[in-house]
């Protein structure tokens, strides 16, 4: 009997789940498993977590008092919502999870620094050592240096939102322990740019740009892992076969997983040994010119910490809303349309996935009618599901 894609990809790559639900990830089992606002969000909207919700916000409120702002309260919870997802998340797998600095630090060194100690501190004071904990960070120049400066203390970092060869050696010449290019985003900003209703898979702009950061990382050396990250279409994620490490949604590792095909190795190191690639070094003037140069890496950044910005400010809301429902009879119940109009970048009445920014786990799950759309209504129902519960159960 042939194997499946799925479990050929695994005797050559290490698979992780790109989500927050922890049954998809008991379902799958991969051995690494990464997070971030968007994914939590739409985790924290399943009533089975809802008790994981509410224990965190209201520990929050009991640490910060009856008069801190319910902002403030929320703030604190996303941290420790995520490492209470992390925590559950290591009950099931062997390997690591990456945890995320919040996104409006992506440019504060100092202050990305602080959070990942923070957030590394926890985890330890539940047990967890740090070779099991990746902490998520922006790759911007202010990034990688902070991840320089974590790496040395001995805290593990997964340099995301990466769309450029520059980027990557950055981050290696950084001692970084993981990167994360952005397969997929890449691949929309071509198809946009270009006006290309798609690619196929060997053209794909987001795999040539990952093969290129592979067989430079082995032809050079460089420890750092490269894991392959948002994926559009399953092609993308066999044409990257051997690759270090691949994140992949629930919905792509079903598809995988039903599929029996031979599956060829794409990505070597023996192969990349043979290439003739010119070595270049990375300082920060070099970095800001070759991003300035990149217009497809510069934009992505801006729009991926844009993206995973309006995403933590939607759980945020979620949280308030929550918190609300805690504490009081009467729920402030406006985060739905707030965010409507905030994610309706052209006001005409729905949200594209073009606009939304964020995760695409979120998106989907959102989009109720698979329209590829967005309407208020659906913002509505999805980002009120939880709270509807809790009422018709109180």
């Amino acid at each position: 009997m042939s194997k499946s894609l799925l479990d050929q990809l695994r005797e050559m790559t290490v698979v992780v789940a790109d989500t927050g639900d922890i049954q998809a990830i008991e379902k799958f089992k991969p051995r690494d498993a990464t997070t971030n606002p968007s994914l939590i969000t739409a985790a924290a909207q399943m009533p089975q977590y809802q008790e994981i919700v509410d224990n965190t916000l209201t520990q929050a409120r009991q640490d910060l008092g009856a008069a801190a702002e319910a902002s403030a309260v929320a703030n604190l919870a996303f941290d420790r919502l995520a490492i209470a997802f992390g925590l559950k998340i290591l009950q099931i797998i062997p390997g690591r999870v990456s945890t995320e600095v919040d996104a409006r630090l992506s440019y504060d060194t100092e202050a990305t620094v602080a959070k990942a100690r923070y957030l590394i501190s926890e985890y330890q004071a539940a047990g967890i050592g740090r070779d099991r904990v990746l902490i998520k960070i922006a790759s911007t120049w202010e990034g990688i240096r902070a991840a320089e400066i974590l790496e040395k203390e001995g805290i593990h970092c997964n340099l995301t939102l990466l769309f450029g060869l520059h980027q990557a050696i950055a981050c290696a010449e950084a001692g970084v322990t993981l990167i994360s290019p952005f397969v997929g985003r890449i691949l929309d900003w071509y198809k946009k740019e270009t006006g290309r209703d798609s690619y196929s898979a060997a053209e794909d702009p987001g795999v040539l740009s990952v093969t290129e950061i592979y067989n430079y990382y082995k032809k050079f050396g460089y420890k750092t892992e490269v894991m392959g990250a948002s994926f559009r279409n399953a092609g993308e994620i066999t044409e990257l076969a051997g690759c270090d490490l691949l994140t992949i949604s629930p919905a792509l590792l079903s598809e995988l997983q039903a599929t029996q095909a031979d599956l060829p190795r794409k990505l070597d190191p023996a192969h990349a040994a043979t290439l003739k690639l010119e070595r270049q070094s990375m300082d920060q003037a070099t970095f800001e010119r070759l991003h300035t140069e990149n217009r497809m890496a510069s934009e992505k950044l801006d729009e991926g910490i844009t993206g995973f910005t309006k995403a933590l400010e939607t759980l945020e809301a979620l949280l308030i809303d929550r918190l609300s429902q805690l504490e009081g009879p009467e729920p402030v119940n406006t985060a739905a349309q707030e965010l409507f109009c905030l994610y309706d970048l052209d006001g005409d009445g729905f949200i594209t996935r073009e606009e939304w920014l964020g995760t695409d786990a979120v998106f989907d799950a959102l989009d109720v009618n698979k329209d590829g759309k967005i309407t208020p209504e659906e913002m509505g129902a999805g980002l009120g599901a939880v709270l509807q519960l809790a009422k018709t159960s109180a």
